[in-house]
């Protein structure tokens, strides 16, 4: 039953090769998105903020990407294999540093949506609600981490005195 119970986190390795194939795709994507925008700029008589909020959506891709990037590498880090060699920043020895790096990307995303809809406003009131929102939910994300990191440290030591 150990043994099986041990096996088991293997299963994690599904969904971590699924997630870094969908980056895969989604930055393909992004840049397909980039390239076309760059073309329609010089191909045709668009308004330079059209072509701007089209490079936008495509770096909100883009980061979305990255999302499912740092999601596929740190499940497959932390249930799979260790030994994985990646870049120092990108190394992911717990959940809690899982969450720290999506955080930080998540916060990108959130920045890029809002000034796509800075540079092209329908209705200032829309801005406004918008920014409040994604405001919302920055300061949210920057609580959440800062409570995670004042708690962090003790738990550690709580641990290792059992």
């Amino acid at each position: 039953m150990h043994r099986l119970v041990e096996l088991s986190r293997f299963v994690v390795a599904l969904p971590a090769i699924g997630s870094i194939i969908g980056a895969i795709v989604l930055m393909i994507i992004g840049i397909l998105e980039i390239g076309r925008a760059v073309v329609t700029l010089f191909d045709t008589s668009l308004p330079l903020k059209e072509t701007v909020v089209t490079i936008l959506t495509a770096v909100d891709t883009l980061l979305l990407a990255t999302v499912l990037l740092v999601i596929g590498y740190g499940l497959y880090e932390l249930f799979v294999d260790s030994s994985v060699r990646l870049p120092a920043w990108l190394e992911i020895r717990s959940l809690d540093d899982l969450k720290a790096k999506l955080i930080g990307v998540v916060v990108a995303v959130i920045a890029v949506v809002f000034l796509g809809y800075l540079v092209d406003p329908k209705d200032a009131n829309d801005v406004m609600l918008i920014g409040l929102g994604a405001g919302a939910v920055v300061v949210g994300l920057a609580a959440f981490t800062f409570a995670a990191k004042k708690d962090g440290p003790k738990s550690q030591r709580d641990v290792t005195n059992i």
